[in-house]
């Protein structure tokens, strides 16, 4: 067993905790991947020599830890690889690592009767399309003709599905950086259904974060937004940017498309989460002109607000649709998560 999948129970408006909790992962290995908003993956091949621990006494390490640093459980995955510690985290719960066998029979036996919908990057349409023909399982996937599965979901998908139901792991951690991104959140007081609602609550998160990241001279190239629900489920999308920016209508714009794609009926939503990702210095951004004076004008008078935040707080300037007098269902500018 060499790789854990850690996801923290962080509870809303509590995200910022995160980059400390994966130097607290970092203290075992430097091969720490974070999985936004509340996860990672560790690859602990070195600590299992180090420490002359298995994986799965290290995660209990972890846990208490985490627990006694920050005040946060975390359910915990083991596997032979990252793959296979995901599917194993579905299985685990707070005080209780999953571990997957290492033996390739008991990999096998682990992932026979699982859902085809538990492989990472199996969606619901192809779930659904191979559960038509029966092939529902994992066990039923990888004993299926390759040619079967390639004729219904494509050659090369048919081909990575095959082998990942029958347990082969061909991925591995890379280490990244939560650091190089900046996240901010908007926690509603009771579970909200109303779409409006959460638009303002949107508008608000995409302020604050072209505002921080103007400040600190900063631009990114891919947004992504996580919607919690009153189930403790969520919801991620990113979407890379048309250019990189830290234009708060431009990141406004891309949260609101992210959101509508979502399709949210009645949803009952507990909070949402904004973070800016692949972060760059704002000297190598570029930005495409256009004949409309009315971009400019907007720029203009965002470069004027970040003054008067600056002297006068974040809460001087604010789009109208966030100021008070909007109303019960108006949102008012949070501070920073």
């Amino acid at each position: 067993m060499t790789i854990l999948c850690v996801r923290f129970q962080l509870p809303p408006m509590y995200e910022a905790a995160l980059p400390g909790l994966l130097g607290l992962l970092e203290d075992f290995t430097p091969d720490v991947e974070a999985l936004p908003p509340d996860g990672a993956l560790a690859d602990l091949r070195g600590a299992e020599r180090y420490f002359g621990r298995s994986a799965v006494e290290l995660a209990s390490v972890i846990r208490v830890r985490a627990l006694a640093r920050y005040g946060v459980d975390c359910a915990i995955g083991a596997g032979p690889g990252p793959m296979l510690a995901r599917v194993a985290l579905q299985g685990a719960r707070p005080g209780v690592t999953c571990a997957v066998p290492e033996d390739p029979d008991g990999i096998a036996a682990f992932l026979a009767g699982r859902p085809v919908s538990a492989l990472p990057g199996v969606g619901a349409a192809t779930a659904r399309t191979l559960s038509e023909y029966g092939l529902d399982t994992l066990g039923l996937v990888a004993a299926a003709p390759l040619s079967t599965l390639q004729r219904l979901i494509g050659a090369k998908a048919g081909r990575e599905l095959r082998e990942k139901a029958s347990g082969v792991d061909r991925g591995r951690v890379v280490p990244n950086a939560v650091s190089r991104s900046l996240a901010t959140e908007r926690a509603f007081g009771l579970d909200e259904l109303d779409p409006g609602r959460h638009r303002r609550a949107l508008l608000s998160a995409a302020e604050e974060l072209g505002a921080r990241l103007r400040a600190v001279r900063k631009i990114c190239r891919t947004l992504t937004l996580t919607v919690r629900y009153a189930d403790r489920s969520a919801t991620v999308r990113s979407r890379t940017l048309k250019e990189p920016t830290a234009h708060s209508a431009a990141l406004t714009k891309t949260a609101y498309g992210m959101y509508e794609a979502l399709g949210l009926q009645r949803a009952r939503v507990r909070a949402l989460t904004l973070r800016a990702e692949d972060l760059a210095s704002a000297d190598q951004a570029s930005h495409q002109l256009t004949f409309d004076p009315v971009d400019e004008k907007v720029r203009r008078i965002e470069e004027v607000a970040d003054r008067a935040r600056a002297k006068f707080g974040p809460r001087a300037v604010m789009p109208g649709a966030l100021g008070r007098g909007g109303g019960s269902t108006s949102v008012s500018w949070p501070r920073a998560a």
